[in-house]
């Protein structure tokens, strides 16, 4: 599913346009069904006005300190399981295609806690439809709905999804600094 995107700019002399008009597809993988990744705009820096309405730089999923993110996600049910890939399947080629088009949030997931991950950023979640749970590090759980927002001050945590539909979130992530503490 794509979302679409407009995006307002400026003419060289200042008039507002509508820069850009166009569906932006997710970063998904067959090997997780239902996962969809969307990032729809963000900056590595501060952004500078008036613009022509171009995506600014932003290689990396989660942002630096002085960049933001803005985008969709879902979460599916819990044992969604993908068809078995075909015999033939290049399963390490289609992880690394997958881990491509999300560029660094592999390296802030934990392999021995699947799920699970502590990021330098500030993030602003609103649930659109759906239900999921939000889980801390100590296990702690709290119950989302649709309406419900979230304020994720670079805490270690996981989504996870144990109802029978998707959970679909907008997020806005802000590069923070990050003290560890803790052993984060």
């Amino acid at each position: 599913m794509g979302i679409r995107r407009v995006a307002t700019g400026h003419t060289p002399d200042g008039k507002a346009v509508f820069a850009s008009d166009q569906v932006i597809e997710p970063a998904s993988s067959p090997l997780v069904p239902g996962l969809e990744l969307y990032q729809l705009w963000g900056a590595d820096e501060t952004v500078r006005l008036p613009d022509a309405g171009e995506p600014p730089a932003a290689p990396a999923w989660f942002p630096p300190v002085g960049g933001f993110r803005f985008g969709f996600f879902t979460v599916p049910p819990q044992g969604t399981a993908a068809t078995p890939p075909p015999p033939d399947a290049d399963v390490a080629a289609e992880m690394a295609r997958f881990a491509a088009s999300v560029p660094g949030m592999f390296d802030h997931m934990e392999a021995d806690h699947p799920g699970m991950h502590t990021t330098a950023t500030v993030d602003f979640e609103y649930v659109v439809s759906g239900r999921c749970i939000l889980e801390l590090d100590d296990g702690a759980t709290v119950e989302l709905g649709p309406g419900d927002t979230v304020v994720q001050n670079g805490t270690r945590h996981a989504w996870r999804n144990p109802f029978d539909e998707v959970c679909r979130m907008v997020v806005v992530l802000v590069g923070a600094e990050h003290a560890r503490v803790r052993g984060c």
